[in-house]
């Protein structure tokens, strides 16, 4: 069985955070996480030695984030292979952890191939290993350029939007540091307008029922100095009605080839809010999140997660007394419907920014091109 412990993290970091790294301590490889449960209460680390100590990780939203997943589940694999684990059932069971986000799937199949590649052509495992390993670290480097890239083609496009300058962005979930091999996505985007001197205020929705928003856009924002406020979610309309919000900023754990999105769940209401108040609706994420095989959003298989997460209410430190482990707010034995996600239709959102440029309108040919244009510069 996987073995895994946790280490304090307190007093190390002082302005990034690490949240994902390989280690090679003398007893063997390993994959260390930050686990985002834990925060904002205490940064404590996972320390995982194969692959199911992992997929149990991302299940559990220890390691979350879109671009994150895919970085992790490429280390996962290279994880299996220098352990000498079957890398296949690894991949299979990873690749499976969380079925709504495409770039899991991505970045495990990108060390998969790499292995398999290596194992044909040399037959060593070693070397196999080797370039699972690269190839993680590749993706890595890749997603932290790609965030820097994100965040200057996203606060250009807020300045066209709105030349008047003093942005009041609202943002759902978590899309920082906290998800990707840089600065994020969504936020990175805030951040950089932030450093600009273009930041007015970065509304943070709570993010009901795991709140991400709450427990973790709120400790970035805070480690950034940056103007924030945080408000729960069925706040956002009156938030909308009093004119304080300029533009609304996700990222996307899927795009679909017609550009609908699938974001953390409450996405979708913001799009519609949005719309009604003329505001911008923009969503931030890597090409790796746009999926050509999935026509569109009707095609996305939505994650269902545990009932209890709605039912009761978990929180870092705080004694348990739920099934689930949480504090219950609800009657015993109340059903609960918990999407872990929902789905925005193209023709609501403003634009889709990645590091290759901005596409808006969003329209099915305008994300093949990109797609295409994506895949050039890889080659070259």
């Amino acid at each position: 069985m996987a073995d895994q412990d946790a280490r304090s993290g307190e007093g190390r970091r002082p302005t990034g955070i690490p949240v994902l790294r390989w280690e090679e301590p003398p007893e063997g490889p390993v994959l260390v996480l930050l686990d985002q449960t834990r925060l904002p209460a205490e940064e404590v680390e996972l320390v995982c030695t194969d692959a199911a100590t992992l997929v149990e990780a991302i299940r559990s939203l220890a390691v979350r984030g879109a671009p994150l997943l895919g970085i992790a589940g490429a280390y996962g694999v290279a994880l299996a292979a220098v352990r000498g684990f079957d890398v296949e059932e690894a991949a299979a069971a990873l690749a499976g952890a969380r079925p709504t986000a495409v770039n899991l799937a991505v970045g495990v199949r990108r060390a998969q191939t790499a292995h398999q590649e290596a194992l044909a052509r040399t037959g060593d495992p070693r070397q196999a290993a080797a370039a699972a390993l690269s190839a993680a670290r590749a993706l890595h480097r890749e997603d932290a350029e790609a965030s820097a890239r994100m965040a200057a083609h996203g606060l250009a496009l807020l300045d066209e939007l709105l030349p008047a300058g003093g942005h009041r962005v609202l943002t759902h979930c978590n899309t920082g540091s906290l998800v990707s091999g840089g600065e994020g996505t969504a936020f990175a985007v805030a951040l950089e307008a932030h450093r600009a001197g273009r930041l007015r205020r970065l509304w943070v929705d709570e993010t009901r029922p795991l709140l991400q928003g709450a427990r973790l856009t709120a400790y970035e924002a805070a480690r950034n100095d940056m103007a924030y406020t945080l408000l729960t979610d069925n706040a956002a309309g009156s938030l909308f009605a009093a004119g304080e919000v300029d533009a609304v900023l996700i990222g996307a754990d899927r795009i679909a080839a017609d550009g609908s999105v699938a974001n953390k769940v409450g996405s979708y209401p913001l799009a519609v809010l949005a719309r009604y108040h003329h505001v911008p609706f923009i969503v931030v994420a890597p090409v790796t999140t746009v999926d050509p095989a999935t026509p569109d959003g009707a095609s996305i298989e939505v994650e269902q997660r545990p009932g209890h997460e709605v039912t009761e209410v978990t929180a870092p430190q705080v004694p348990v007394a739920g099934a689930g482990g949480g504090i219950p707010v609800a009657p015993l034995g109340a059903q609960a419907y918990n999407p872990a996600f929902d789905v925005t239709p193209p023709e609501l959102v403003t634009a889709i920014v990645t590091e290759e440029g901005v596409v808006s309108p969003v329209t099915t040919e305008a994300l093949a091109a990109l797609c295409a244009r994506s895949r050039q510069v890889t080659i070259s």
